[in-house]
This record gives C-alpha cells, structure tokens and sequence, in this order.
C-alpha cells in the first residue's frame, strides 16, 4: 500500500511539474492591433490661410502592426478650421469643418520613429459639402503609449485646393 501511494504521489508530481513546464514554456505573440484617440492642432495653408489662422480637432486611428517595422491605420476624425476676422469689419469669415477619412502607413526607420503616408477623402460639413481628396506624409514619435507627429495635409478637389501643417498627439493602447 506503501509502494501505491508513493508511485501515485511520483505520477502526481510528475504530472505536475509537466504541465507547470508547459504552462511556462508557452509564448503569447502580442495583439497587433492599436488603437489611439489624439488631438489635432494646426496651421492652414494655400488660399485657405486667407480665411482661417488654425485648425483644431480630433481623431481615432485604429492601427494593425503588420511587421516589426511597418503598420497599417485607418484614421478618422474631425477638422475645424476657424474662421478669423474679416478686415474691416466685425464678423468672421465662417469656420470650414471636414470629417477625413484616411488608409495608411506608418514605416518605422528608427526605433519609435516613422514615417507615415496616408490617402482618402475629406467630407466638408459646412457650405457646399465638397469631398476632397487628401493626402498627407508625415513624420513621428511612437512607443506604446504616445503617438506624436507632424505633416502636411493636402485637400484638392473642385477648383479648391489648400492644405495645412499640422501636429497630432495621441494616447495608443493595444487592443
């Protein structure tokens, strides 16, 4: 009876330890899916400086790292750009706001530096609801937290291109 309980306690412990090793032995790969919420500031250009001095929104981009050094997001937000003061007079000219909706890519050439590429279209929410094209590079700061970057944004479409140079700051985690 001695021997039964010291081969069960053997078996048992074995077991245990067997299951302990592969519990320990097992890697989880990381979630390649981000998700960060930031905020846009920033300075229009072209034709559009003539009727607005800033630009200030938000944005979501949801991220899928597709390797070690590059990344896929999809960006979406809002834009307003604030209509300033016309000369002369005591009104404004009025406030232009755009939802973009932006594919693109984030390269990392550096530890946490990238470059960042993105296209889409622009929907206008105020006057003529134009959508216009977008496309806009952009240079960046990320680690697992912060996303910082800067870029040129480039809006074309009926006869009525600008632009603007703008800074996003956003707060990333994983999914």
């Amino acid at each position: 009876m001695k021997n039964l309980l010291k081969s069960i306690a053997l078996v048992f412990s074995v077991a245990c330890l067997f299951f302990a090793s592969n519990v320990n032995a097992q890697t989880s790969t990381p979630n390649p899916w981000r998700f960060g919420i930031g905020l846009e500031g920033g300075v229009p250009t072209g034709h559009e400086n003539n009727y607005s001095n800033f630009e200030l929104g938000g944005t979501a981009r949801l991220q899928y790292d597709a390797g070690s050094n590059f990344a896929w997001t999809l960006t979406s937000g809002y834009y307003n750009m604030f209509g300033k003061d016309m000369p002369g007079t005591n009104t404004s000219y009025p406030s232009l706001g755009i939802v973009p909706l932006k594919l693109g890519i984030k390269a990392f050439f550096a530890p946490k530096l990238y470059f960042g590429a993105e296209v889409g279209a622009g929907f206008e929410t105020s006057g003529a609801d134009n959508t216009k094209l977008i496309f806009s590079p952009a240079l960046g700061f990320a680690n697992k937290t912060w996303d910082v970057g800067v870029r040129y944004e480039n809006f074309s479409g009926q006869d009525d291109n600008f632009g603007l140079v703008g800074l996003r700051v956003a707060y990333a985690f994983g999914l």
